[in-house]
């Protein structure tokens, strides 16, 4: 028995702490995930600049190592080879003998008459022979060689060839007259016709060879160009970091960086890495703790938040191992600009600025990319706003853009001190980030359905009237849906003048009531005869219809697919407030009533939103009783109901401050006047 109960406590709290235990695992897994995509290599301890003084003592080699060759030179060195390369032609040896046995068998049939005599026939054969021989030589080309060095392979061996060497069928032709009219013959202009139409090329221009011995001679580049001793000066302190100890100072990175990486010490590295990513993400949950706690208690919004990080560190990762000079084509903007949409700026921002410290670690020019990442962030955040209008990402997109390039203006302009050297394609590689930052939108959609999140954009579509459940309302309850109108109109203009969510507040409005829809007729805006059906129930029965509506509501809600964040209206927008009307009449029949039968279930609003949908909704049905309303009985009016809710606690796990509040009843009193169409009094 004892060992029973000690296993229930244990399984109670597991239960209890589970929430808590997937965020240790999630948070272990995450820096474990950031930690492996890093590049496999140490960090050198010194942050240099090209054109910025040495901010550190005076640098000796710590030990030998080799001048590297700038990425520059290795280009050019290639270019030259490539410019240089040796062209090499195969010779066909079959073609040759090929062309004297058809000219053999020509002469045959040619000079076969009497008419010769068997030394003329003889002599003009040598002849022909004795031209075809000289013709293949080196041979006859198929096409002239461009390259200024060329070779002959022919029998596997090499012979190289100069210009007089090269011979195209066009010009063999033209020198057998030549060779030919030296020697006395019998009939020369037959023999040149024979030896003419038997001439093909048998040399041909052999890529193969040449692409093999080019990549030879390529292979064959030195990466290096001289040495460094250890104990060598390689910058004063205080002195400009300047083309030739920069490329010290390179090399030295590099060979520090690839030797560091070796033996115990990777063990020690990883232990860096790992501490401090682990401190980053500990900074993350600390924030979401101390001022988002209805985030932090929500494991699907905190795995979303980790999920984003973890897909830009392995994008810019991916991006820094296989070409670091394009780590600016990561659209690292995407982040904040999501984060917003479905949390607020300030978070965004947070994250943006703690994902940029992780990269650090690992991007070439650290400084530079924390600094125009983290105003392109901040920029994002200024400027982005209400994504579901289209034109906004744009010009969003276009200041981000803006910044990044103005950025690397005044870094080159530092580090050169003019504007020379330009690399014009990073602008192309701004322009392209910005075009892969408008993805954002599309993505924002993906992570809707994968998350169960909203955004503004699915928010617009839920506030069209014309959706099919709002449709479905104006037409089974007319009256609740002009009261929804109504109560939505009151509470986005209180949510605007205190900077709360308005969309989602008019979106929770609209469908706060749909629970209404299953008996219209019980809820007094939808009757339209004097009959009133709640006069032939008893209170307690009438109360239960009136309360099931929440009920109800979220019935109809899930049916419909509506968000959970917009059900939550629909589940607070009466709090535990009571039916006060049927309780007293209940009370009337009976002593001994339970108000608690006669209470919404709940629970109370827990967010700014909440609340002003409480006040606006509780505000604008009441407002039908009054007669004859002035803006004196507005002003008690709107007062007597908020505070009747605050001193039933509705209010207490709403974020809402009691200035807000205020702020709230001071619009729904001018909203009322409007709608009442109140005029100041003139004297007569």
């Amino acid at each position: 028995m004892a060992i029973a109960q000690r296993m229930g406590k244990i399984l109670d709290k597991t239960y209890k702490y589970q929430s808590l235990t997937y965020k240790y695992f999630l948070y272990l897994v995450s820096v474990a995930l950031i930690v492996f995509f890093f590049p496999k290599g140490g960090k050198f301890k010194y942050e240099f600049q090209k054109g910025k003084p040495w901010q550190y003592e005076s640098l000796y080699a710590p030990i030998d190592f080799s001048i590297k060759k700038t990425d520059e030179e290795l280009a050019n060195e290639k270019l030259s080879l490539r410019n240089s390369k040796t062209d090499y032609f195969t010779a066909d040896v079959s073609i040759f003998e090929e062309v004297r046995t058809s000219f053999t068998a020509d002469f045959q049939n040619t000079f076969a008459s009497n008419n010769y005599t068997a030394r003329q026939r003889r002599t003009m054969l040598e002849a022909g022979y004795s031209a075809i021989d000289s013709l293949y030589r080196f041979g006859i080309f198929q096409d002239l060689p461009t390259a200024n060095t060329n070779v002959l392979v022919k029998n596997n061996e090499a012979t190289p060839l100069t210009l007089k060497d090269f011979l195209t069928l066009e010009l063999a032709k033209q020198l057998v007259a030549p060779l030919l009219s030296k020697k006395n013959l019998a009939d020369t202009r037959t023999l040149e016709n024979l030896v003419r139409q038997n001439l093909r090329p048998n040399v041909f221009y052999n890529e193969l060879l040449t692409e093999k011995a080019l990549e030879e001679d390529l292979a064959k580049i030195s990466l290096t160009r001289g040495e460094v001793s250890k104990g060598r000066l390689i910058i004063a302190k205080g002195e400009v970091v300047e083309a030739e100890n920069f490329k010290m100072l390179s090399s030295l990175k590099v060979e520090y960086e690839s030797e560091l990486w070796r033996g115990t010490n990777y063990y020690f590295i990883i232990l860096g890495y790992t501490i401090l990513v682990a401190l980053v993400l500990v900074m993350l949950f600390l924030f979401l703790k101390r001022y988002r706690n209805e985030i932090f208690r929500n494991n699907n919004k905190v795995t979303f938040i980790f999920f984003n990080i973890l897909v830009m560190v392995l994008a810019t990762t991916l991006m820094v191992k296989n070409n670091e000079n394009y780590v600016f084509v990561v659209p690292l903007c995407i982040l904040p600009l999501v984060l917003k949409n479905f949390f607020d700026a300030r978070l965004g921002l947070f994250v943006h600025v703690l994902t940029i410290l992780i990269l650090g670690f690992v991007v070439p020019n650290s400084f530079e990319y924390i600094f125009l990442q983290t105003i392109a962030g901040i920029v994002t955040i200024l400027t982005a706003s209400e994504l579901y209008k289209r034109a906004n990402l744009f010009v969003s997109v276009g200041q981000i853009t803006l910044i990044y390039i103005i950025g690397y203006f005044a870094f080159h302009a530092i580090h050169e001190g003019n504007l020379d050297n330009i690399e014009w394609i990073l602008f192309g590689i701004f322009v392209l980030n910005g075009l892969l930052t408008l993805f954002a939108q599309p993505l924002i959609y993906i992570y809707e359905k994968m998350f169960g999140l909203i955004s503004d954009v699915s928010l617009l579509e839920l506030s069209d009237t014309n959706s099919k459940l709002l449709k479905e309302l104006s037409d089974k309850a007319p009256g609740t849906f002009h009261h929804s109108l109504q109560v939505a109109n009151l509470a986005e203009a209180a949510a605007n003048e205190i900077r709360a969510n308005a969309m989602l507040v008019r979106v929770g409005a609209l469908y706060h009531d749909i629970g209404k829809m299953h008996k219209p007729t019980y809820f007094t805006e939808n009757q339209v005869t004097n009959v009133n059906p709640h006069d032939d129930l008893p209170p307690r029965e009438s109360a239960k219809i009136i309360i099931d509506h929440v009920i109800k509501g979220i019935e109809i809600a899930r049916k419909n697919n509506i968000p959970d964040r917009v059900i939550d209206f629909l589940r607070t927008h009466h709090g535990t407030t009571s039916v006060y009307y049927f309780y007293k009449k209940q009370q009337e029949i009976e002593e001994n009533v339970d108000e608690d039968d006669f209470r919404y279930p709940g629970p109370i609003p827990f967010s700014k939103e909440t609340a002003i949908l409480m006040m606006a909704d509780a505000v604008e049905a009441a407002s039908k009783s009054l007669k004859n309303p002035t803006f004196l009985i507005i002003d008690e009016f709107v007062e007597k109901i908020v505070k009747g809710q605050m001193q039933a606690d509705q209010f207490l796990n709403a974020n809402i401050t009691l200035k807000e509040i205020e702020m709230v009843k001071k619009v729904l009193k001018h909203k009322l006047t409007n709608i009442y169409h109140l005029r100041v009094e003139y004297p007569e």
